[in-house]
């Protein structure tokens, strides 16, 4: 059996029963954050889940299958939809945003296409002269902010009833130290379980909406796509105000592309950025949110979350992430599952949440310590304080992130975005600048990264 770090990356020699439950466990893990991009967008869970798997898949075939990669719904474009198809009014109350939905996934879409741009770049002057603005000083930090920024979620979703969080967190944490063979391999599915079915016994689950909901149903709706703003009512202004706004949110999803892919890297301790190459990645992940965007899904952005189960299951085979697409897909064509699944118990979504967020946070650090980044030099303290701050500092902030106009436009730009651009610029301009990619191969192999 093929390993490495102690790692499977044949999951087949497990068997098929276990293949099923490790995909099971990928999709339980991308669950809960990619319904609920749709949940706050107004946009279709069934047809979320639908290009979630399909998204994954492509990227899949564009990489080779040789990324252990999931796709689910990028939280980075909330604001792009916020702006565009806002689901409450000035006042404060609950508008129907159906209309205006399609002109933001217009926007996406063409967020999408700014990948393939950066691919073709790639492609053509190599990944050398991109990623040496990428050392470990900068996708450490980025990767710790990452997973820090994602933490208020998690927190607040336990706050709903820690009790049940508690259970959840309790029974990965046991399952993974104490556990022993299957069980050591899929703590996240069994934390999900207990959790829900101790709910169950609290009185903490509405079945209401499983009852009312069909057994099977088409998941995507004609009028939900991009293709149906095109006719006798089409708002070009609308349609150019939308991609002006939205477009420029893709250089944060890039950014965070780039530092999953880096943490998948050290996760599996293969060099994902050298081969399949992160121009394949970064087209596969373009192509994802082009076409569910224009069917009416969120963007797709690689998913820190299963960077986490890949973390602590230790098996790295892409084939089981596939099984998970496919599982994706074959229920977004259910609408009796997806309310079940939604009937979740928030808590329980919280409480697992908080063990992935800090997973990838934990990387971050990883990434670091591995490579053994002098932080007795002043330069590297301010590059990843600045990534740390800023990045986490304006996301909790009272905006939330900085915005800015250009015209009748406002664009608002995220934290992380920030932070990451700040710590790129100064990794570029300060002087004791002392790392190369492909120089120092000893360190390239700690971080997961093999420029050659």
């Amino acid at each position: 059996m093929e390993k490495n770090n102690d790692g499977i990356f044949n999951a087949r020699e497990l068997g098929a029963p276990k293949c099923i439950i490790l995909g099971l466990q990928h999709m339980f893990a991308m669950f809960g954050a990619t319904v609920l991009v749709p949940l706050l967008t107004g946009l279709s869970i069934s047809t979320t889940l639908l290009f979630a798997g399909l998204g994954t898949l492509l990227f899949h075939f564009i990489t080779g299958r040789k990324v252990p990669a999931f796709l689910g719904s990028s939280f980075a474009f909330l604001g792009g939809y916020a702006t565009i198809a806002p689901m409450v009014d000035a006042e404060g109350n609950s508008i129907s945003n159906s209309a205006a939905l399609p002109y933001a996934c217009a926007g996406v879409a063409f967020a999408g296409l700014l990948y393939f741009v950066l691919s073709l770049l790639i492609k053509i002057f190599g990944a050398k002269k991109i990623m040496k603005f990428f050392p470990p000083i900068v996708t450490g930090p980025i990767i710790i902010a990452i997973g820090l920024t994602l933490s208020q979620s998690a927190v607040d979703n336990c706050s709903k009833n820690w009790l049940i969080a508690f259970i959840a967190i309790l029974v990965v944490i046991l399952c993974n130290i104490f556990g022993k063979g299957m069980i050591k391999i899929i703590p996240i599915l069994i934390g999900v379980i207990v959790s829900y079915v101790f709910a169950i016994f609290m009185n903490e689950v509405d079945f209401t909406a499983v009852k009312e909901a069909s057994w099977i149903g088409l998941p995507v709706s004609k009028n939900a796509t991009v293709f149906s703003i095109f006719g006798a009512n089409f708002d070009s202004s609308k349609f150019i105000t939308s991609i002006i706004t939205i477009m420029p949110i893709a250089f944060a999803t890039i950014v965070e592309h780039i530092g999953d892919i880096s943490a998948i890297s050290s996760t599996t301790g293969k060099n994902y950025i050298a081969e399949p190459g992160l121009h394949k990645t970064l087209l596969g992940d373009g192509a994802a949110t082009v076409v569910a965007s224009l069917f009416g899904a969120p963007a797709n952005t690689t998913y820190g979350e299963n960077t986490g189960v890949l973390t602590l299951s230790k098996v790295y085979d892409p084939f089981v992430i596939e099984l998970a697409a496919v599982f994706a897909i074959i229920f977004s064509f259910s609408p009796k599952f997806s309310a079940l699944i939604s009937s979740m118990p928030t808590a329980t979504v919280g409480g697992i949440s908080l063990v992935l967020y800090g997973m990838i946070s934990a990387v971050g650090v990883r990434n670091i310590v591995e490579n053994k980044v002098d932080f007795s030099k002043t330069r590297n303290v301010i590059i990843a304080a600045l990534i740390l701050v800023l990045s986490i500092g304006i996301k909790y902030s009272a905006a939330g992130a900085i915005s800015f106009s250009i015209g009748k436009v406002t664009i608002s730009l995220t934290g992380l975005a920030i932070g990451a651009l700040i710590g790129i610029i100064l990794n570029a301009i300060l002087p004791g600048n002392d790392y190369e990619f492909g120089k120092d191969h000893k360190a390239d192999e700690h971080r997961g990264i093999h420029l050659e």
